[in-house]
């Protein structure tokens, strides 16, 4: 088969990497014009599951040689003594098995893994699909135009292949409460190997050096709502044989509801009156490359596939941005579907259902594990904030089984996936 991709990140390179194995040929376009490599974006848990997917691509070696070197956690609170945690201990009772890396660097090496043997386009999206009995014929942005068997939306919480098939975004998007802005600054704290946290009531700030030297990540959650929030819809209109973006040029698609010069104005609004170093790290906001806001929000489809056309990773379900576990779902989902395809003779029509099913257990604990979390991480009330301080002054204190316990958010983000069977490989250990 020939199959299409959209998205260059994580749930898309680490598809391609499995189908390649699996004997397919695969197309990958990405909207930005270069992969984002290095330490940009966030950092992100690589959870149970998710680190088996990882090792048997025989990446684990890589993965780990990049991960985030943190060895102590403080929470800050002017006008008390700080609060310092050795960050295993916080991150105990996340899994068995975990690897907290840098997006930017995960892209990397999944992308270096597969670029050999898969086409990857840059800067050029996905205008219009049409499916008929012999594929399904895409054109692109950059006026191109190719005929694919299937086609796969890993383009993320704003996907452009999930607008095209299933309807507008608003259709399916869960606002949980809450928004995540991500820069970077110069490190002029000097955190070594710190993470650093300021919470108060709605709003909460971290720090966390990058492996750039010199170079600090600021991370800032905070409570608002959303303009126009409609509740999530099923849809039941019938599958569509021509789908057109009707937008002009596809590669807005993530940028007209976003005008970063109003975040800036938001983010300072909502940053108004904070202490510790909050005002001299939105001296650098205006300056920041990098710079990234938007809602947590989840999506929720009653089924991710329609016809020859499924989605993976943010594009068709996830626990939400900042709440951890997304990127591992992600990874999970990819190589369930690769392996649903080979089990089922790449028969779309078998194995699209069955990665639904596979994944219908993970799916439905990632809706319930954002909102946790998030009630976690961004305190409701002065009570709140006090309670946080005092369990991380706590901690150390209690057994491990309890303090495995106490930091797993209930289960959490490596809960959700532990149902989920990985099947064996079914195709040589290379490409």
């Amino acid at each position: 088969m020939h199959v299409l991709i959209s998205g260059a990140s994580v749930a898309g390179p680490v598809l391609a990497y499995w189908l390649r194995r699996n004997g397919h040929r695969v197309s990958v376009v990405e909207r930005t014009s270069e992969l984002r490599v290095g330490d940009g974006g966030q950092a992100v848990d690589i959870l149970g599951p998710a680190v088996e997917v990882i090792d048997r691509m025989g990446l684990l070696p890589q993965v780990r040689a990049a991960r985030t070197t943190t060895d102590t956690m403080t929470l800050i609170r002017p006008g008390r003594a700080d609060v310092t945690i050795d960050a295993a201990q916080l991150l105990a009772g996340v899994s068995d098995r975990h690897v907290e890396i840098m997006r930017g660097d995960l892209a990397e090496i999944l992308y270096e893994a597969t670029r050999k043997h898969v086409a990857y386009t840059f800067g050029t999206t996905i205008q219009e699909l049409r499916e008929h009995d012999g594929g399904v014929d895409a054109t692109f942005s950059d006026g191109t135009k190719g005929t694919f068997d299937l086609v796969v939306g890993a383009d993320g919480l704003h996907s452009g292949v999930r607008r095209l098939v299933f309807g507008p975004e608003e259709d399916y998007s869960h606002f949980l409460g809450g928004y995540l802005a991500v820069f970077s600054v110069p490190d002029f704290i000097g955190l070594d190997g710190q993470v650093l946290g300021y919470n108060t009531v709605d709003r909460a700030v971290a720090l966390y050096p990058t492996r750039t030297p010199g170079r600090t990540r600021v991370v800032i959650l905070f409570r608002a709502p959303q303009p126009d929030n409609r509740a999530p819809q099923a849809d039941n209109r019938a599958p569509q044989a021509d789908r057109r973006d009707p937008r002009p040029d596809n590669r807005e698609q993530q940028a007209d509801h976003r005008d970063p010069a109003a975040q800036r104005r938001l983010l300072r609004e909502v940053c108004a009156g904070l202490g510790w170093e909050v005002p001299r790290l939105l001296e650098h906001l205006d300056a920041a490359d990098d710079f990234y806001l938007d809602g947590i929000s989840q999506i929720r489809l009653p089924s991710w596939s329609r016809g020859r056309v499924t989605l993976a990773g943010d594009a068709g379900y996830g626990p939400g941005p900042a709440v951890g576990g997304g990127s591992s779902l992600a990874v999970v989902g990819a190589y369930v579907l690769a392996s649903e395809l080979a089990a089922a003779g790449d028969d779309h029509a078998v194995a699209f259902p069955a990665y639904e099913r596979a994944m219908a257990d993970a799916v439905a604990a990632s809706r319930t594990v954002g909102p946790s979390v998030l009630a976690t991480l961004i305190p409701r009330s002065e009570l709140q904030v006090w309670t946080m301080a005092q369990a991380m002054r706590l901690l150390p204190r209690l057994p491990g089984f309890l303090q495995r316990r106490l930091t797993s958010f209930g289960g959490g983000p490596a809960a959700m996936l532990n149902g989920v069977d990985l099947r064996p490989p079914v195709a040589p250990a290379t490409l």
